[in-house]
Order: C-alpha cells, then sequence, then structure tokens
C-alpha cells in the first residue's frame, strides 16, 4: 500500500483526469433510476458489457418496477442467465421491485439508507446510482479503484471503506463528483491489475508504483 499522496500531487492528477475527460460516464447502460439500479445491481461478479447485452432486450420491456414484476421471476432469468449468479440476482430484482411499488409508490428512494436497505443493493450499488442519477459525489468503490487508489497513493486504504473516505478526505471538492468514475476507468484500462500500462498512464510521473512496466 503506498503513502497517502500530498495535496498537490493529487490536484495534478485530477486536472490531467478532467482535461483527458471532462465529462467521464459510467458503462452500465440504463434509462431511468430504477433501470440504472437493476443493471448495478445486476454488475456485481460480472463485466459491465455482459450486463449490458442481457438487459437491453429486459429493459425494452420492463423498465419499471411494475413491469418487471409483471415479467415475473422465470421470466427475468431468460434475459439475465447468462450473467454470473443469475438466479439469486433474479430473486432480489424481484423482492427489491416489490418493495419499491409497496414501500416507495414504484420510485427508487434517493438517500444512502433506503436503497441499502432493498435486497442485493450494498453501499457500492447505493453510491453508483446517487453520483450517477442524482449526482452526488458518493464514491463507490470497486476492485478497480481499490488497486489504483493503494498502488498510486491517491486513496490508499486497507478495505473498500478505508478507500471510500481517503477520495472524500483528499480529493479536491471541484473533482469529487466524478472522482470514482476516472478511477475506474484507469483502472479498467491502464491501471491493470496484471500487466499495467505504464507508458500509456497520464500519471506516470507522478506514481509511486515501484515496478512500472515500460
Amino acid at each position: 500500500m503506498a503513502a497517502q499522496l500530498p495535496y498537490a500531487t493529487i490536484r495534478e492528477i485530477f486536472t490531467r483526469f478532467h482535461a483527458a475527460e471532462p465529462e467521464p460516464k459510467g458503462e452500465l447502460h440504463h434509462t431511468n433510476a430504477y433501470t440504472l439500479l437493476v443493471a448495478v445491481a445486476l454488475s456485481a461478479q460480472a463485466t459491465d458489457k455482459g450486463v449490458n447485452k442481457a438487459t437491453a432486450g429486459l429493459f425494452a420491456i420492463a423498465d419499471t418496477p411494475e413491469r418487471m414484476l409483471a415479467l415475473g421471476e422465470e421470466g427475468l432469468i431468460e434475459h439475465i442467465k447468462t450473467i454470473g449468479l443469475f438466479r439469486n440476482k433474479a430473486k432480489n430484482v424481484i423482492r427489491l421491485s416489490e418493495i419499491l411499488v409497496r414501500d416507495y409508490g414504484g420510485q427508487v428512494p434517493s438517500s444512502r439508507a433506503a436503497l441499502q436497505s432493498l435486497p442485493g443493493v450494498g453501499r457500492k450499488t447505493a453510491n453508483v446510482v446517487l453520483n450517477m442519477w442524482w449526482h452526488l459525489p458518493a464514491q463507490a468503490v470497486d476492485t478497480h479503484i481499490f488497486r489504483v487508489g493503494n498502488r498510486t497513493g491517491i486513496c490508499p486504504g486497507r478495505d473498500v471503506e478505508a478507500v471510500e473516505r481517503a477520495i472524500e478526505d483528499h480529493v479536491p471538492a471541484e473533482f469529487q463528483l466524478h472522482a470514482h468514475h476516472w478511477l475506474i476507468l484507469h483502472g479498467r484500462y491502464i491501471c491493470t491489475a496484471r500487466k499495467p500500462r505504464c507508458a500509456d498512464c497520464l500519471i506516470r510521473d507522478l506514481c509511486p508504483y515501484e515496478d512500472k512496466s515500460p
């Protein structure tokens, strides 16, 4: 785990990220808060590409909790059976849809606590929805961010919550809204787990990682 980088270095890192891509976007396809919530819940231990392929047909016919309930669990399974853990995920999506209809008027709630009370929705999923739909500076820490944060010293921490706090505590306010997207994309395409593309890295000169690839 690298030491926490100083403020000036972090500011320069995110200035470069912003210059390269001012408005980074999440890669899960969605049309409203509900389809975003479902897509993120389905993405656990699955790729965004795989989820998008499965949900293309699903969201065309079930883009609200009411329509999802009309489709039913078995109908949902037919659409998502290419995704890992699809049976358990289908149960959770149906259960959370029932709760949304019963307790929230069919609307996705906009507080982290309410989101996390839904079946299959953890803190990371809640933070993605809060960030991408309501544009709150919520930091959804996944394996990419955990690796990048600890490898570079941008936001080191021994667990995902510590990394989340490090982002909130150390990244300048004007970069908070998009911080987790920049870090995810950096980890997914540049600072990869086994063979990081250091030669193509925007922040190579600012990164303390010792085993840089040529």
